[in-house]
């Protein structure tokens, strides 16, 4: 009889406890963290019922991608909001891509089921899966005197926690500190229903427009294509206003920001959703089905 050691390299015990012949151990390459068998799926992961419509009806209606399911909360309060998110954490290795909410206003609510399903995922990020986030930028953003370097730590911590392909910033989703209403320990969470007020003079009605509002109107689903290349437009002329009369940018990096590029931060781009947030989120998909 062999030593432990031999018998665990050579030989396999059979049912009765006898040793058999030796044998042949093949390393198939398998990699049991990896999930290639994906399809073309997308996860909406946010507890933003009005950002979980504008993304699913924006990829939805897009001619490319109306093949495409999209799984998305269907629970409007949140904390049951939070606990379906939690549950579907492992169903995530089915999808091509994953779209995170990011802003701080709600992360830590979700910090469990995100890190959940970045680890059920890390293997195949920008291989066979890939990550889009979209969030607000740093609380200090518009404090005086503030450049947009600001947002190159928020942009690293973004790198190391998602792996991100595109890094979306929602000007829509990011409101002043003292625009935010206090709460009690005791109160229900919310999500401001206000557009921010630095957007509400921008447009013509009585009273503050809600953010449902911008959205649908920037969206234009089901209008003519004539409709939607005009709203573009305003949108691209709304976010270069709010830019030259917050920032110091440069006209051909505001060029580069308002462009699919992305603006170049340090070693991240920064782009603004939701433009060309849909050819991100096809072209994403497409690298997915034929990995490098």
């Amino acid at each position: 009889m062999g030593s432990a050691g031999s018998i665990g390299k050579r030989w396999v015990m059979k049912d009765r406890g006898e040793y058999g012949p030796p044998t042949e151990l093949t390393d198939r390459g398998l990699d049991a963290l990896s999930h290639p068998q994906r399809t073309d799926k997308v996860y909406i992961l946010t507890l933003d019922t009005i950002l979980a419509t504008d993304i699913y009806e924006r990829i939805h209606f897009d001619p490319r991608m109306q093949s495409y399911e999209i799984v998305r909360p269907i629970h409007i309060g949140i904390k049951d909001a939070i606990e379906e998110i939690q549950s579907l954490t492992r169903d995530t290795i089915a999808a091509r891509l994953l779209i995170f909410d990011v802003r701080k206003d709600t992360h830590s609510l979700l910090m469990k089921a995100y890190n959940e399903i970045v680890g059920y995922n890390r293997r195949d990020f920008n291989k066979y899966c890939y990550v889009i986030v979209i969030g607000d930028g740093p609380a200090s953003l518009f404090q005086p005197g503030t450049s947009l370097d600001v947002f190159v730590p928020h942009l690293a911590k973004l790198r190391i926690d998602y792996h991100p392909a595109a890094i979306f910033y929602d000007p829509f989703l990011h409101y002043e500190p003292n625009e935010l209403e206090r709460r009690g320990i005791d109160d229900a969470f919310t999500l401001p229903d206000k557009a921010p007020q630095r957007f509400q003079r921008y447009f013509q009605k009585t009273g503050d427009v809600s953010v449902s509002e911008i959205r649908r109107f920037f969206r234009a689903t089901h209008k003519s294509p004539d409709v939607k290349k005009e709203r573009d437009k305003i949108l691209r002329k709304l976010y270069r206003k709010r830019i030259r009369k917050q920032f110091s940018l440069p006209r051909n990096r505001l060029r580069y920001w308002l462009s699919k590029a992305g603006l170049r931060l340090a070693t991240e781009k920064l782009h603004l959703y939701p433009l060309y947030f849909e050819d991100w989120a096809y072209e994403l998909v497409q690298r997915a089905r034929k990995p490098y």
